[in-house]
This record gives structure tokens, C-alpha cells and sequence, in this order.
């Protein structure tokens, strides 16, 4: 990348040795924005992420400002006083200039210079980059399409392009645009909408409609363009492109589990490409007018979801756009267990207390630094290592407390966006801890996870569980510290990431059983180990070295298996529950 010279030479000694520290995952940083189209690099190595700040309502203009870093990330700096700028904009070297989309209402002063509005998309053009004042505006079209991201430089075409959304009679058109004459002059191409959302079990409800919002796109190393599209289906909808984006197929549904969340890709300089998306399940839809406190039930059942299914990012890397590695959680949200989740963060940001939404860029020494999340609560600077992806094995016992699982519930909460009356609850709602450490009843000091059923009409379900990711393998094998002091636990190996409370998870997994007092004694410790093989569409299930039973695959995962899920089998109150010590997973 052209960039990467420049930002190493901006580097102190201290820097590089930091940097080239970095491994899995760290938090470096809190964005003023939206993760999508604001995280920017000047032609020096600075690295900018811009926003506005403070924001009094989500909807609502704050004062433009960004954070800036020339040490690759490893620190940030504020930065306001720069209304009227270009702002965020992608430096296309091929071209010598900075390109960025904006669409909807921009202000102009006609030949009388009065201000007046002019409806469309457009593009705005510098030499100078985000600082220009005096930046060129160019209409794209009449049409304002919604969403745009930075543009992307096509080499194989000499073709600049960038995609965005528009939306007619509740349609959503992936739109890719395009110009081959450095900017001058654009072309628009729609695509055919995906299918819509249709109610299909265990969902007794409709779910917000997006057939075909926020499309991403990438140049496969077979020359072919490829784009994932945001759908209300279970999935990502897949387009591809043989002739730089001129047109395009029909599409299909993706190898990638997603619901109404946005993916991103990023190109290495070396070819390799990464996923960015939340690869995630949300709970069954209910009928939340009968369920559920709610504001507007039409509101409520077209146009608002709860969207139980955006509390984790991940992370995937390909050689060829085709097989991919790692599947791995890149940042869990910290805000996730918390009883307030509705209101965290206030108003002064995107009311989404989402981990959903990525932008990202390549560093020096094979690093990547990634904005995730929406609301300021929430949202992230991550950088990591791409090479994370690719280990074999994971181990969990704890020690450093449950920063790795996801065991929230939830708390009968309202349903509905309710900005409007203070209450930023658009997505949401609140939780509470479920499974927690207790002491081991050995009493050697350690620390064990305890999943149970507690009585508690507050929540929107009793069944506390824990879910727990590790990296993408199609064989290996899983171990657990296990002890039923209660009714036992229904366990799941999965290729998403299911709610801990999902009742449904085992019947939509590739793999599931229980493990009960008939088949484990009570107040004893076992090693329970499942080798798995989803080549051969089996699993074996071990207490200590002993066959117990073999599982049937009921559905064949895409990529592998990523998870296993863990969930209390009782039906009643049961206040002993499953004791876990601890988890480990290694490929073969």
C-alpha cells in the first residue's frame, strides 16, 4: 500500500517496537463517529477518524472534529475547528487527488450568492486533501444514494468506484458507481434487490426489512469483483462482477451469517483479503406488542428490531476470496452485560450500542488497525495482527475472569426506537449477568463458571448460558472441566455466534446433545472431551477418556465449526446448575 513507507518513517524506535508487539486483538482507541466511512490516511502516514462531537440527538449535527495518530494508532489526539472541510476522503495516488461521497440535501450558493439546497449524490474532489476548504463538489446524480462508503481504486480497470444504496417503495438496490475518467464524469449501476424477509421458524414475527442496504465490495484475486449486501435474511446476499462492476449477477445467498448488520472487506498489500461482519444469530423474532412493553406496534413490527445479535464483531482472512481462515471474535462489546444498556452512552452518538459497523486499514509490519461500533459506549479503535486468524488451538480457565464468553440475559425491557423522548433504546434491550464465577468446590483457590436457572419474571428468559468462540476447524476436538451439580446442560457446536439464552441454538447447529445426571454423577469433576469431523458428519462425546456416545451433524457449516454453546437443561428453578473449569479446543 502506498501508505505504509510513510507511516513507518513517522515512527520512533519506541513506536516500532510497540507495534510490531501487537498480536491479538487490543483496544487503542475510542473513534468520534459511526464505524464506516470516517477513518481516513493522509499522504504523511496520519491517520484521521472524523466525526461530530457533541451530538445532543443521534439525527441531529454536532460540531465536525477527529482524532488523529502519527504512531500507526498506538495514540490519538483531538482535533475540532474544522467545519467547511473536505473531511473524511480516500487518496487515490493513481490519481493524485482525495475522493469522498456524500448524497441527500448539500448546501450551494447560487449566481446571487443565497445559500440553497441541491438533492443527489455527489462527489467531492481535492489535491489537498481533508483540510480543503475550497475542495470541488460534483454531481453524481439526481437520486440521493444513502450509505456511501470511501471509494476503491480498481487497478485491472484504471477504475474508480464506490457503492451506496437506494431506496424506492421500500426496496433497497445495492448501487455501484463507477468513472474511468479520474472523476469526471460517473456511472451508475443498480442491482437487483435480495429476497425479502419471509416469518420462518422459530420467528413468529416480522423482523425490519433491508433487501439489499450497505453493499461492500472487493477484487478477488481471480480478477472477479465481488460484493456481500446487508439483507433481514440470515444471511449476507453475494454478487459478483467479471467486467470491473458493468454489471453484475442476480445474486444468492452468501457463505456468511449476517442479519441486518454491514461487512467490510480489506485488501492487504499482500493479496490476502479480510472480512470484517458479525457473524451472529439473533434471537427468534416474538410479537413483541403482546410480549413486551412497546411505543407503536407498527413501528415496532416493519421499521424497529431489537437486534439481539450485535453485541459481537469478527474477523476472517483468504488467499482467494473463496476459503476462509480464523472466524474469530474481534471485539466482544464491553457494555454488554449491563442492566442500563438502553441509555448507555446517552445521546451524544449513534443510539445503536452496537459492535456492528467496521472500517479498516493495513499498518506497517502486517499490522491492522479497525474501527468497530456505533455509539460512543460502545464503539472501538482495535489493532491486530492478521496472522491471529490463523492459530489452531484456544484455551479458557478464567483466571482473568470472563472477558471471553458472552453470558448475558435479557431484561423485559421497551421495544421501539423512543429517541424522541430521551430514552436512546433505538436496538436495545437491557441485560443482566447470567452465568458467573463461583468458587470451586474443591476449594483450591480457582475460580468456575456456574450455569443455572434462576426464577426471576423480570427476565425475558430464564435459561442462563455461555457461548464461547475459538478458531474455524472442520475436525478437532473440544475439552471441558465439567460438574452437574444440578439438571445438567444442552451443548451446541455452532458456525455462529447463537444468544446465550437461545432456546433454539442446538436445533439450528450442526451439532447438539445434553448432558444429563443419567449420563454424568452428580458432584463429580469429568473431562469431557468431543472430537468432531464435519467431513465425516460425526461427533463422539468422552468422559474421561471413555466413549459415551456418538452425535449425527444435522447441518453442514460453511466454513467449520467456531463455537460451542453451553445452556442449562433445566425447565424448573435450578439454583446448583453446571460448574465449568475451563474450556479448551485444538484443531486436527
Amino acid at each position: 500500500m502506498w501508505y505504509l513507507k510513510a507511516m513507518e518513517q513517522r515512527l520512533s524506535e519506541e513506536d516500532k517496537r510497540l507495534l510490531k508487539e501487537v498480536y491479538e486483538p487490543r483496544v487503542v482507541g475510542v473513534q468520534p463517529e459511526d464505524s464506516r466511512n470516517s477513518l481516513c490516511i493522509m499522504p504523511d502516514g496520519e491517520i484521521r477518524h472524523y466525526g461530530e462531537q457533541p451530538k445532543i440527538h443521534p439525527w441531529n449535527d454536532g460540531d465536525p472534529c477527529y482524532i488523529s495518530s502519527t504512531d500507526c494508532g498506538l495514540s490519538w489526539k483531538y482535533h475540532d475547528n474544522c467545519e467547511g472541510t473536505m473531511g473524511s476522503a480516500e487518496y487515490i495516488p493513481e490519481l493524485g487527488k482525495y475522493f469522498a461521497f456524500t448524497s441527500t440535501k448539500v448546501i450551494t450558493k447560487n449566481d446571487s450568492n443565497f445559500e440553497e439546497p441541491i438533492t443527489g449524490t455527489f462527489v467531492k474532489i481535492s489535491e489537498r486533501g481533508p483540510d480543503d476548504r475550497e475542495y470541488t463538489l460534483k454531481k453524481v446524480s439526481d437520486m440521493a444514494f444513502y450509505d456511501p462508503f470511501l471509494p476503491k481504486y480498481i487497478k485491472s480497470k484504471n477504475r474508480l468506484a464506490v457503492t451506496a444504496q437506494s431506496v424506492r417503495d421500500g426496496e433497497y438496490h445495492p448501487i455501484f458507481i463507477y468513472s474511468d475518467d479520474g472523476g469526471e464524469s460517473w456511472t451508475v449501476v443498480e442491482l437487483k434487490s435480495a429476497p425479502k424477509y419471509e416469518v420462518i421458524y422459530p420467528s413468529v414475527s416480522p423482523r425490519w426489512e433491508n433487501n439489499g442496504s450497505e453493499p461492500i465490495f472487493c477484487e478477488c484475486p481471480d480478477g472477479r469483483l465481488m460484493m456481500l449486501v446487508r439483507t433481514s435474511l440470515d444471511y449476507f446476499y453475494l454478487y459478483y462482477s467479471s467486467d470491473g462492476g458493468q454489471s453484475w449477477t442476480d445474486g444468492e445467498l452468501s457463505p456468511f451469517h449476517g442479519t441486518l448488520t454491514t461487512p467490510y472487506f480489506l485488501k492487504l498489500s499482500d493479496g490476502r483479503t479480510l472480512l470484517f461482519w458479525n457473524n451472529t444469530q439473533p434471537l427468534p423474532e416474538v410479537n413483541q406488542a403482546n410480549e413486551l412493553p412497546t411505543h407503536d406496534e407498527g413501528f415496532v413490527r416493519v421499521g424497529e428490531d431489537v437486534f439481539t445479535n450485535r453485541d459481537v464483531s469478527h474477523a476472517a482472512i483468504s488467499d482467494d476470496c473463496v476459503h476462509w481462515t480464523g472466524l474469530r471474535e474481534l471485539y466482544l462489546n464491553g457494555i454488554r452485560n449491563n442492566p442500563d444498556f438502553r441509555t448507555q452512552g446517552g445521546m451524544k452518538s449513534s443510539a445503536d450500542k452496537s459492535v456492528h459497523q467496521f472500517q479498516a486499514i493495513e499498518l506497517p509490519y502486517g499490522k491492522v488497525l479497525v474501527a468497530v461500533g456505533q455509539n460512543s459506549a460502545s464503539r472501538k479503535l482495535v489493532m491486530f495482527d492478521p496472522n491471529w486468524l490463523y492459530e489452531k488451538e484456544r484455551s479458557e480457565d478464567f483466571r482473568e475472569g470472563m472477558g471471553n464468553l458472552t453470558t448475558h440475559m435479557y431484561v423485559k425491557s421497551l421495544s421501539g426506537d423512543f429517541v424522541e423522548f430521551g430514552h436512546p433504546g433505538h436496538c436495545a434491550w437491557n441485560r443482566t449477568n447470567g452465568a458467573l464465577l463461583v468458587p470451586n468446590p474443591d476449594m483450591d483457590g480457582t475460580e468456575v463458571l456456574q450455569i443455572c436457572r434462576i426464577t426471576d419474571p423480570r427476565l425475558f428468559s430464564e435459561k442462563q448460558g455461555a457461548v464461547w468462540n475459538f478458531p474455524c476447524c472442520k475436525k478437532g476436538s473440544i475439552e471441558i472441566g465439567m460438574r452437574i451439580e444440578g439438571e445438567g446442560v444442552k451443548i451446541a457446536l455452532c458456525d455462529r455466534w447463537f444468544n446465550p439464552i437461545d432456546e433454539y441454538a442446538g436445533e439450528q447447529s450442526p451439532f447438539s446433545f445434553k448432558l444429563t445426571p443419567d449420563t454424568m454423577l452428580r458432584g463429580e469433576w469429568y473431562d469431557v472431551r468431543i472430537d468432531f469431523d464435519v467431513d465425516l458428519k460425526l461427533a463422539y462425546v468422552y468422559l474421561d477418556d471413555k466413549k459415551l456416545f456418538g452425535v449425527r451433524m444435522k447441518s453442514a457449516p460453511d466454513h467449520g465449526i467456531s463455537y460451542i454453546h453451553l445452556q442449562t437443561d433445566a425447565e424448573t428453578m435450578d439454583y446448583k446448575g453446571t460448574l465449568i473449569s475451563g474450556l479448551n479446543m485444538k484443531a486436527r
